[in-house]
C-alpha cells in the first residue's frame, strides 16, 4: 500500500464517521459583495505554502471552495472548469481552488481530472469557515439519493463507501462541507459570493465573468 493509499483509507474513515454523525455546522452564510476576503497560507499540491492574496494581487481572482475529492459533484465541476477556463482567463480572472485533504491526494485528484489551476488544501476547513462555507443539510447533499440515505445511517454509509471504492472514487473527508465560489478584486474585496444551495448548483460562468468585468471598474 502506498502512502497515498494510506491517506485515502484514513480519509474514508473520516468520511464514514462524519456521514453517520450528520452535519455538525450551520448551513453556509458566505461572504458577500463588499466584505474583505480573508487571506490565508495554504499548501499546494507540491507542499509549498502559498497565500490566497497572491491570486488577486494583480487583478480579480476566482477562489473556488471545492467539494470533497470523492464527490461526483466536484468531479463534474472539474470537467466544467476545463471547458470554462478560457472564459475566466479572458475576463482577467486568476483561478485557484481550495480543497480538503493533503497535498499528495490533491495532486492525484488534479492530475486525474485535468485541473491545471493551482489547487490548495485546507484540511482543517478553517479557511472554508472564514469564508462562511458551512455544512450542507442532508437534503442538499443527498437530494438525488434514495430516501433511506437521508437518515445517513452508518450501514448506508458503509454500503455507499464500498460501492464507490470499487468504482475507484471512494468518498473521503467531510461529506457535508459545502461548495462556494468567490470573485475577489485587486483590493481584496469580495465582488461576488456564490453559495451552492445544493451539491450540483454550479454557477453560470457568465455570472462569474460579469463580476470580474465589474471588478476591473472601480465604480462598478
Amino acid at each position: 500500500m502506498t502512502d497515498v493509499d494510506e491517506l485515502v483509507r484514513a480519509a474514508e474513515a473520516r468520511w464514514l464517521a462524519a456521514f453517520e454523525s450528520g452535519p455538525t455546522e450551520p448551513p453556509s452564510r458566505v461572504l458577500v459583495r463588499g466584505d474583505t476576503a480573508p487571506d490565508a497560507e495554504l499548501a499546494d499540491t507540491s507542499g509549498a505554502l502559498r497565500r490566497l492574496s497572491e491570486f488577486w494581487a494583480a487583478g480579480p481572482a476566482l477562489v473556488m471552495f471545492w467539494r470533497h475529492f470523492g464527490c461526483s459533484c466536484g468531479m463534474d465541476r472539474a470537467h466544467r472548469l476545463v471547458e470554462e477556463l478560457d472564459e475566466y482567463h479572458a475576463a482577467g480572472l486568476q483561478v485557484v481552488i481550495v480543497g480538503q485533504g493533503e497535498p499528495e491526494r490533491a495532486s492525484v485528484y488534479g492530475s486525474k481530472h485535468g485541473i491545471t489551476v493551482p489547487l490548495l488544501v485546507d484540511p482543517t476547513a478553517d479557511v472554508y469557515r472564514a469564508y462562511g462555507v458551512g455544512h450542507y443539510q442532508p437534503e442538499q447533499a443527498l437530494f438525488d439519493a434514495p430516501a433511506e440515505y437521508l437518515a445517513h445511517s452508518r450501514e448506508t454509509g458503509q454500503s455507499f463507501l464500498t460501492a464507490r471504492r470499487a468504482q475507484g472514487r471512494p468518498p473521503v473527508d467531510d461529506p457535508w462541507r459545502a461548495a462556494a465560489e468567490f470573485v475577489i478584486d485587486q483590493a481584496g474585496i469580495v465582488r461576488l459570493g456564490y453559495s451552492y444551495q445544493y451539491c450540483e448548483d454550479y454557477p453560470d460562468p457568465r455570472v462569474l465573468t460579469a463580476a470580474a468585468h465589474l471588478a476591473h471598474n472601480p465604480g462598478g
